[in-house]
């Protein structure tokens, strides 16, 4: 019997939480009650449709006991206000090379994932490159649960010379899974190149029914790909996120919400 599990790039936070890191993921129980299988490196990866930025080079590290066979393979994403969506089919844009390939206990295999499509890109693309291990044929008569890892690593590729142009276009305050209030900020992106909420600060101020600031906070870079996610906001997207920050007052009890954005890209 086969049992998959998927980890999903984090660009996330806003994507549905993309993504649990390859490093954070360590530790989480796999076959046999071990570590996890394998290691991905990077989770997010950004891509030039010509020169020498075409390919990345992602890693998969083997820290089970056991040889790990992996495939790999990529499919384009569509987007909306709540995240990424696959299509579901293959696509031929993204070249990866090894397609595949048995990795040895504690050793690391370098797979490159290089852009083969149209090098006069109009606006950003963007793909998922599954990361998926392989069941291994038991011998004759034997039988076992395999528990197997998918890892999603987000390759966006932008067109050359773009810059993303991320702006607030309206927050309010929400509430989270527990009914406690939270900021909500909506982020558009009006430009033809992606953009990441995480290269930037977000500045968080909550006011009383009255007009006085009883709430400010400002989140740097870092800060918000810890919590949020890399915040991908793909061309025309505008994302809808919620910044896991409690705030002292709900709209009902007269609260107001103000937000700023600045991004560090394309300095």
């Amino acid at each position: 019997m086969t049992r998959s599990k998927n980890y999903r790039g984090r660009w996330l936070g806003a994507v549905a939480a993309l993504c649990l890191s390859a490093l954070a993921a360590q530790g989480t129980p796999g076959l046999g009650g071990s570590a996890l299988a394998m290691t991905v490196q990077p989770v997010v990866i950004d891509l030039k449709p010509t020169g020498r930025g075409m390919s990345q080079i992602v890693t998969v590290q083997n820290t089970f006991a056991n040889p790990l066979p992996v495939e790999l393979h990529a499919e384009e994403l569509s987007f909306d206000d709540k995240g990424a969506h696959p299509s579901d089919a293959p696509t031929n844009d993204l070249l990866i090379f090894p397609p595949q390939a048995v990795i040895q206990p504690g050793e690391t295999q370098s797979f490159r994932i290089q852009w083969v499509g149209d090098p006069a890109l109009a606006q950003s693309k963007h793909y998922y490159v599954t990361v998926a291990q392989m069941p291994v044929k038991l011998p004759e008569g034997q039988s076992a649960i395999q528990i197997l890892y998918n890892f999603q690593v987000l390759a966006s590729v932008g067109p050359a010379g773009g810059k993303p142009s991320l702006a607030l276009s309206k927050s309010e305050i929400g509430t989270d899974a527990e009914g406690k209030p939270v900021p909500i900020v909506y982020v558009a992106n009006t430009s033809n190149t992606h953009g990441y909420l995480s290269r930037g600060k977000l500045r968080i101020i909550e006011k009383d029914a009255a007009g006085k600031a009883v709430f400010t906070r400002t989140i740097p870079g870092p800060e918000i790909q810890q919590t949020i996610g890399f915040g991908l906001i793909a061309p025309g997207q505008t994302r809808r996120i919620a910044v896991p920050i409690e705030l002292p007052l709900t709209a009902a009890a007269g609260g107001s919400l103000e937000a700023q954005f600045s991004s560090d890209e394309g300095r």
